[in-house]
């Protein structure tokens, strides 16, 4: 995830303030439990398949990113090339959706037999909606499309959209006004007052900060942290740590793991 700062108006708190609980009513865990690209460990990061074991293994999100390819389709992509993730090259802004759907995202591993496509944002809202919450790393899309299918899908109320670029905000506080947005603190804050200087100019709902020494004044703010805790050392020591620091929810690679942890503990 990249760190880039938006103002963001409005007041969320997953777990403690009522209002949000009408936002998201079907939170899981006090927690919030969000898979990273989907549930990865057995198929690839950003396939239907990934969402559908970050449902199986009830994460309250998903988390996704968007792009767009050459002929307007939006597609769910991490990288802004195809290189890594499947047997074909080029960026995904320079090829068409029939293109891209002549690729194969290679699989998670040697032992899986399965076969998978890049998602069209549509077919995941599809699977998701329901089910489970979307987190949306808005890479590389517009935002009036990106909404309309969001709306056709009824999944309004179960999207938080993770900002990439200044203009993203602007654009979505005229498309959608209501739309939880959320981005990243400077990392030149360093003190309460600081901070309060920068809310009192960009209110924020949710951000993914890590630096633990500002995560008390952002909770006295009202402002919720959902720290990126994946990573080739995430597990247990890991996740206490982060919940030591009074943070909100948790980005997994490993989410049913996380799951079984919160549940245990």
């Amino acid at each position: 995830m990249k760190k880039f700062l938006l103002p963001i108006l409005g007041l969320f708190f997953i777990n403690t303030v009522p209002a949000q609980k009408s936002l998201f009513p079907e939170i899981n865990h006090r927690v919030v439990v969000i898979a990273h690209r989907g549930n990865h460990q057995h198929v690839p990061e950003n396939t239907l398949a990934s969402f559908e074991q970050a449902i199986a293994c009830h994460a309250d999100f998903v988390e996704m990113d968007l792009r767009t390819t050459k002929d307007g389709k939006m597609v769910i992509m991490h990288d802004a090339t195809v290189n890594r993730t499947t047997n074909g090259s080029g960026k995904v802004s320079d090829l068409t959706y029939n293109e891209l759907m002549q690729l194969t995202v290679r699989p998670a591993s040697a032992s899986d037999t399965g076969h998978y496509k890049i998602p069209l944002f549509e077919d995941a809202l599809r699977i998701c909606t329901g089910k489970i919450h979307i987190y949306l790393d808005f890479k590389d899309a517009n935002v009036v499309q990106a909404y309309d299918l969001i709306k056709a899908a009824g999944m309004e109320k179960q999207i938080v959209v993770y900002l990439n670029k200044e203009e993203q905000y602007s654009q979505w506080k005229s498309a959608a006004p209501q739309m939880p947005l959320m981005a990243s603190i400077p990392e030149n804050i360093k003190t309460e007052e600081a901070l309060n200087t920068f809310l009192k100019k960009t209110p924020v709902e949710f951000t993914d900060s890590a630096d633990p020494a500002m995560i008390p004044f952002l909770n006295k703010r009202h402002v919720a942290v959902w720290l990126d805790i994946q990573g080739n050392d995430e597990g247990p020591a890991k996740w206490n740590d982060a919940l030591k620091m009074g943070v909100q929810g948790l980005q997994s690679d490993h989410p049913e793991d996380l799951v079984k942890f919160l549940h245990q503990n």
